[in-house]
């Protein structure tokens, strides 16, 4: 039953972020899949999934990372409307009731909850880029 209840929201709130997603790792692989050291790797006869898996994905990833990352901030916007549409119990409706009720304790815990949150996934996205391109270990 919870997932019946859960998929139209997260189909509203997924649709607009993986449409940004799915244009920003198009064009950072077509990107990367004409520089010249793919050319290189495609002449020597490096096999074409290969080549996109080991040669052209780590380093498309670097941006794809990092947007995932900053767009935690519109998904969190985005679910304090969504969660009151489909009047699902959340933190974007806590924090509307909370206001509502001028609970400014409660307003300030989600505040800080929501900013550490934020914090720490631009922190993991960081450090997933560096795991991913060693390039940006010697940094």
């Amino acid at each position: 039953d919870n997932l019946k209840a859960m998929a139209m929201p997260a189909f509203v709130l997924g649709n607009a972020i993986s449409a940004v997603m799915m244009r920003h790792t198009r064009a950072a692989m077509l990107g990367v899949l004409g520089s010249d050291y793919v050319r290189t790797a495609r002449a020597k006869g490096v096999s074409p999934l290969r080549l996109v898996l080991r040669h052209a994905l780590p380093n498309a990833a670097i941006p794809i990372i990092t947007l995932g990352a900053l767009e935690f901030g519109q998904l969190l916007s985005g679910a304090v409307l969504t969660e009151q549409i489909f009047s699902v119990p959340g933190f974007g409706k806590l924090m509307v009731d909370a206001v509502f009720n001028r609970d400014f304790a409660t307003v300030q815990g989600v505040v800080i909850c929501t900013a550490a949150t934020y914090v720490g996934l631009n922190l993991a996205a960081d450090v997933l880029a560096a795991v991913v391109n060693p390039k940006l270990r010697r940094a």
